[in-house]
């Protein structure tokens, strides 16, 4: 993939960011904002996110940092909550009014991108280098970047080993085991616990969990050319391996398994201390660890080591974007830049945006995270040898995938559709969600 040459502002931004990083000190201002026509002069952009009034907080402390270090230019503020924040940026881009950066979502960012509101970011120099590949892939659509990860995160088995040792079971060897030892395993501590202790929490209603079976085995939910890339008996044998560990007891059956589901992180069975195992995102271990009153362990997905490729991946916990129509692009540019690139930045967000992409800035920040984000980070870090690269940006109309994985999951679980029946159903939804 080309990367961009810095431009001048940017490329000063480098120098300090490199400086700090090393000395984990202030810096001059680049060189670049003096010029013989005296300062800059004024600029005013706006920067758009959500989250909860934590995040507002902290993003404020940020755009302060950032002020001090470039006082010329002034962040307007635009947040609201998840629920209402593409309502209102949908309003603003077609009232021609577009945050000059915005925060996008994996599921929303081919939407925006095929529409001609988000500029190439590979034009606008912003240093990627301290960014895995796979991940600056999965912001990248066509050859053109329209997202860089703020943070990342790995789907992955959050285990209470506790639970294992309840159960009188071994912890498994995650680097080796087989999706064949990880029913076999569930099921054992099921049994020997009485079920007091299930074995595993159903997989099955989160798509990110196929998307990496099938890439396990060559394929993937999405190809490049936003189609489909499975083959539709991979998916009945995703499906195959949750009833055999219904059927063998190692998960709850279907209408508990419903139930528990619905109940987010803190209401799993790993969270009430009643599972040894489920799957989550790696920036949910804070909160199932706070649940459970336990320390819990992360584990990577069974089958990585079983054919020829692995299939986890960094997945992006938001990106960065640039409106194609900002009258600033390059002030734009910097802020992502400092936002991605600064220690300063890091120090304040910590694993508020998922760990941060920029490897060097998470080692620098990381004697500061809690426990559990400090382990989250370790865990990242020994996957970096071992992921081969990122799926796709997700096609327009994947945002209503995530809610057809979970009815036919449903659908599956109560027996009403056999792993083969729902395969061919949810290739005929997902393709009319997509246009495929």
């Amino acid at each position: 993939m080309r990367r961009p040459r810095p431009s001048l502002r940017v490329g000063a931004l480098l120098a300090v960011a490199a400086l700090a990083l090393t000395a984990c000190a202030g810096s001059d201002e680049p060189a670049a904002e003096a010029t013989s026509s005296g300062p800059p002069e004024p600029v005013e952009i706006r920067f758009s996110w959500w989250g909860s009034d934590t995040r507002h907080e902290l993003t404020q402390q940020v755009l302060d940092k950032f002020t001090e270090k470039y006082p010329h230019i002034t962040v307007v503020p635009d947040y609201t909550d998840w629920n209402s924040y593409f309502d209102k940026l949908g309003t603003s881009v077609a009232g021609g009014d577009a945050p000059d950066v915005i925060t996008q979502e994996e599921r929303f960012l081919n939407d925006y991108a095929s529409r001609g509101v988000l500029a190439d970011l590979n034009d606008l120099g912003i240093d990627t280098s301290k960014i895995d590949e796979g991940v600056i892939q999965s912001g990248t659509i066509d050859d053109a970047l329209y997202g860089i990860a703020t943070g990342v995160n790995a789907y992955s088995i959050i285990a209470d080993p506790a639970a294992f040792a309840a159960a009188g079971v071994e912890m498994p060897d995650d680097t080796s085991w087989t999706w064949e030892e990880y029913v076999e395993i569930a099921n054992e501590i099921s049994a020997k616990t009485g079920k007091t202790i299930y074995g595993a929490q159903d997989y099955g209603f989160n798509e990110p969990g196929f998307s990496i079976f099938a890439r396990q085995r060559g394929e993937a939910l999405y190809t490049d050319d936003h189609k489909l890339g499975y083959d539709e008996k991979t998916l009945a044998e995703w499906w195959q391996y949750s009833l055999d560990l219904q059927a063998g007891g190692g998960s709850p059956d279907a209408a508990k398994t419903v139930e528990v589901d619905a109940g987010g992180p803190e209401q799993s069975l790993v969270g009430t201390g009643t599972g040894a195992m489920a799957w989550f995102w790696t920036n949910q271990l804070t909160a199932i660890t706070n649940a459970s009153g336990k320390e819990l362990k992360l584990l990577r997905v069974p089958g990585e080591s079983e054919n020829d490729r692995t299939g986890m991946y960094f997945k992006p916990a938001m990106y960065y974007s640039v409106s194609a129509k900002s009258e600033h692009p390059e002030e734009s540019a910097l802020l992502v830049d400092f936002l991605l690139n600064d220690p300063a930045a890091g120090e304040i967000l910590l694993s508020d945006r998922g760990l941060p992409a920029n490897t060097e800035v998470r080692a620098a920040v990381q004697d500061l995270f809690s426990a559990t984000d400090k382990q989250a980070a370790e865990f990242l870090a020994g996957l970096e040898e071992v992921i081969v690269d990122g799926p796709p940006v997700p096609p327009v109309g994947a945002g209503e995938v995530a809610e057809i994985t979970r009815r036919l999951n449903q659908e599956v679980l109560f027996g009403r559709l056999t792993p083969a029946d729902a395969a061919k159903q949810y290739t005929m939804e997902v393709e009319a969600a997509i246009g495929g």
